[in-house]
């Protein structure tokens, strides 16, 4: 009974949009959260997807973005990031549920004959599965407050049993004990000279003919909105004029929640949620970090070699992780985002010759490869601080083979089958491996810090967890050929001897790594080899001035 004793009980709060995508929910969703965690509270936030892959790792980057992966190994949408950063909390794969999970699931029910033979349905067996998953983050007792943050627009037909979930939850859970947020947009018509209410009324009226009538809307907006606009919008969308709140665009995210602070949407929340709490967000840290961003003192450049770099968001964790650690360095860190494909020998001074660091970033398949190795060894060979995540560090190894043990050869038989020096190889236990979903080595491993190494430096400990997502391995037969060269293998994995770390020890800074640091930095927690990387290339351009 005592184990009972302290469960919560907690309050829903749904995130839908309007209008348009990329309005933002994630981030209104986070901001939101930390506002109610600043307050004392326990909060999580969930994402609904409503497309059919079962998870965003078969996803194409140019389709989705960057896909961000868990401690337990789940492969998940960007937006948990941001999850995150924010609230310094870890998400799972419950906290991101797709279209696809949900059909996997009852079908795979509807086989077993979980049905007793009833025809199943959108409604009840799939929304029912939408409500279970919803839920089971409540039932775990440990939240005050679960956000669910609902994919894609209102109208969207893919979306449509996601808000007939939340339509009959309004009735399972009472409607005290939740509430929905709607983010919709308010254009400015320069022509005309002013804002326009209308497509906020039709993405309102477009949520209330699914059922559901939102209780505050969240108006994304270039120009601020006048009380006059605001009662116009209370009326037509039948909310009360304090549940409309300005969201004005912002030069970093990271001011979000400050500005959400002003317009009392976290007050707004729990007044319509009826929770009592006389804390007001305690924001002094956030205030602090977004100070340290906002007046750096000094800039720095990075490169950024990858292959994704049409669609930024592809690479989004190791962005915001720079601006973490750009502002515990109290340094702006620009990025030039550099195609692999446009780099080769001939012209790579002159494109980095501006640059104070390069980190190679993670990827897959052949394209472009060949200008990651040349950025390498030109890095290497000038002193210029190198940063290389997971494919990265695997073309650290091979630029090395190539060009310091001799071996011209020396490649990944991801992209050669027949090298005579395969370096890098595809890992034991993903030889027979045919499904291409979820069967990377996924999530949190654990890594041993050699001694006296940088990366022992760098996090004060002799035992780290990061986490991973690749098939490939820098191949143990070849360690004794690097360690007799100078390649320091710093990082090894404890349970199967795998490399994790590699670094040159006479170099300002080198160090390439196989798992993805990016995706443990948070605001409050900037991630070490990240704040280490941009000290380098800080004290790098200093040198240079």
């Amino acid at each position: 009974m005592s184990s009972n004793k302290h469960k919560k009980s907690p309050k829903y709060i749904f995130v839908t949009g309007g209008v348009t995508s990329s309005l933002g929910k994630g981030i209104i969703a986070s901001s939101l959260a930390k506002l109610l965690q600043a307050r004392g509270l326990s909060v999580t936030i969930q994402k609904l997807d409503p497309y059919l892959n079962v998870d965003p790792g078969t996803l194409n980057p140019y389709e989705h973005g960057e896909c961000y992966v868990t401690d337990d190994g789940a492969e998940t949408d960007l937006d948990l990031g941001h999850y995150e950063r924010f609230l310094n909390v870890r998400t799972s794969q419950i906290n991101n549920v797709t279209t696809g999970r949900i059909y996997y699931n009852v079908l795979n029910k509807e086989r077993k004959g979980d049905f007793l033979g009833k025809t199943v349905q959108v409604i009840p067996h799939i929304t029912d599965e939408i409500k279970r998953n919803i839920l089971n983050l409540g039932e775990t007792g440990k939240y005050d407050i679960v956000i669910t943050e609902i994919g894609g627009c209102v109208g969207d037909i893919e979306s449509l049993p996601f808000l007939e979930a939340v339509r009959q939850l309004k009735w399972d859970l009472g409607e005290k004990n939740m509430l929905v947020v709607h983010l919709t947009l308010i254009p400015y018509l320069a022509s005309a000279g002013e804002l326009k209410t209308k497509p906020t009324q039709h993405s309102v009226k477009e949520l209330q003919e699914s059922g559901i009538q939102p209780d505050i809307i969240v108006c994304r907006t270039e120009h601020p909105i006048n009380d006059d606009i605001r009662r116009k919008i209370a009326l037509f969308c039948n909310v009360d004029t304090r549940s409309v709140i300005e969201a004005m665009d912002a030069k970093t995210i990271y001011e979000v929640p400050l500005l959400m602070k002003k317009e009392k949407l976290d007050q707004r929340a729990l007044y319509m949620l009826d929770l009592y709490n006389d804390k007001d967000a305690d924001m002094a840290k956030w205030e602090s970090f977004l100070s340290r961003l906002q007046n750096p003192k000094s800039t720095i450049r990075i490169g950024l070699i990858g292959k994704y770099v049409e669609l930024k968001d592809a690479y989004k964790s190791i962005a915001e992780a720079f601006l973490h650690a750009g502002a515990e360095n109290e340094c702006k860190v620009e990025i030039d985002w550099i195609h692999s494909e446009s780099l080769n020998e001939n012209n790579i001074k002159d494109k980095f010759k501006d640059l104070h660091g390069i980190l190679v970033a993670p990827g897959f398949g052949e394209r472009g490869i060949n200008g990651k190795i040349a950025a390498v060894k030109h890095v290497r060979e000038n002193g210029i601080p190198f940063f290389g995540i997971c494919l990265g560090m695997q073309m650290a190894v091979i630029e090395y083979a190539r060009n310091v043990l001799g071996w011209t050869d020396a490649h990944s038989t991801e992209m050669e089958q027949n090298t005579s020096h395969p370096v890098i190889d595809l890992m034991a236990d993903q030889q027979n491996v045919e499904n291409k979903g979820g069967t990377m080595r996924l999530g949190a491993y654990n890594c041993s810090l050699v001694d006296h190494s940088l990366a022992r430096m760098i996090y004060g400990k002799s035992k780290i967890s990061e986490r991973h997502r690749h098939r490939w391995e820098f191949n143990n037969k070849f360690r004794n050929d690097f360690a007799e060269k100078g390649l320091v293998i710093s990082g090894i994995n404890p349970e199967n001897d795998l490399v994790e770390i590699i670094e040159i020890p006479d170099h300002p800074f080198f160090i390439g790594v196989q798992f993805h640091p990016e995706l443990k930095s948070t605001v409050m927690e900037p991630h070490p080899l990240f704040v280490h990387f941009v000290k380098a290339a800080n004290e790098h351009a200093s040198k240079n001035i």
